[in-house]
């Protein structure tokens, strides 16, 4: 027998047991589960037919069970900080690694590119095709520059992670709602990119560059190559590079000031990359900045939810025999 509540905002099953053992799970633990869960199922179900589907199937199921496993040690044997950790972080080796298999999902819901369709808003919206402007005018080593940030995408969700989880010696309000904003802009993400799968200018547009990579001095020959063979390239409507930036900044500039002014200009830098290395257009940028707004906003709503939610609960905890009549 179970019952749940919410604590700091986390949501908790508590086990009844003799040695009271207490399993928690936060929220965006819950939008993870569900998430792995339900492109587990889509992979089994419709879109079975799929290459890969049975493959992605088992791996999305790791995810969604192993997450409530190392939980439950994490209760069981409460001595052993590394399994808070891994449970803690699990978002992060679930977002890098399941972009690479969405291909059945997307191959189900909408198999065409819609790379035409995004070339014809920006030409009406800009009148032109940003990622084809720049390659003129960008010189090589500012290309070089501009990978390098680039790249740093892989570097600074993790980065204000730990320095949030380092700084609260362990997970803390700022923490858990910094990682449900994260989690849900992930899982909108990739499910934009279902609706809307594109390959990006760099693909697309290939016929309207100078050449077929990006100019660069010694960085961006390498960089850019690295970017040419991924496991999935449908991924550009919206730009989940913008997006996650956009999300790291808001939060360190919330939680982490100094941090913040460290990677402001990286991250700007990132940010402008997505097009100078040709790898969105410029309506992808445009569509992440709603879409942070929404997780921000949905984060905030719930992270308060769930601590006035902790605060009513600590006030009708009190036993009755500690009640002291006249």
């Amino acid at each position: 027998m179970s019952i749940w509540s919410f604590s700091q905002g986390r949501v908790r099953p508590v086990l009844a047991s003799s040695d009271e053992a207490l399993v928690r799970f936060r929220q965006v633990d819950l939008v993870l589960m569900a998430a792995c869960s339900v492109a587990a199922l889509v992979c089994v179900g419709p879109a079975r037919w799929a290459p890969h589907s049975g493959r992605n199937a088992l791996l999305f199921l790791f995810f969604a069970l192993g997450l409530p496993a190392v939980r439950m040690l994490e209760a069981r044997f409460p001595r052993q900080p590394l399994l808070a950790i891994v449970a803690d972080f699990w978002l992060l080796p679930v977002s890098a690694l399941a972009h690479g298999w969405l291909g059945p999902i997307v191959d189900w819901v909408n198999p065409l590119v819609k790379d035409a369709q995004l070339v014809a808003v920006d030409q009406k919206l800009f009148g032109f095709q940003a990622a084809v402007a720049l390659s003129h005018v960008v010189p090589p080593w500012a290309n070089d520059v501009l990978m390098l940030c680039y790249y740093g995408h892989f570097m600074w969700p993790l980065l204000l992670g730990i320095y949030l989880y380092a700084r609260g010696r362990g997970p803390t309000p700022g923490f858990d709602e910094y990682l449900l904003g994260l989690g849900l802009l992930l899982g909108f993400n990739y499910a934009a990119y279902s609706l809307v799968p594109a390959v990006g200018p760099r693909y697309f547009l290939i016929g309207a560059f100078d050449g077929p990579a990006t100019q660069g001095w010694i960085l961006t020959p390498l960089l850019e190559s690295m970017m040419r063979t991924p496991v999935y390239t449908r991924d550009c409507f919206p730009s989940g590079h913008t997006g996650v930036m956009l999300v790291v900044l808001f939060y360190a500039f919330r939680f982490a000031r100094r941090f913040f002014w460290v990677m402001l200009f990286p991250g700007m830098g990132l940010i402008f990359a997505t097009l100078a290395g040709r790898f969105h257009y410029a309506i992808d940028l445009v569509c992440a900045v709603p879409l942070v707004l929404v997780v921000t906003g949905l984060a905030l709503a719930l992270s308060r939810a769930a601590r006035q939610r902790a605060v009513e609960q600590g006030a009708r905890s009190v036993p009755v025999d500690a009640i002291v009549r006249p």
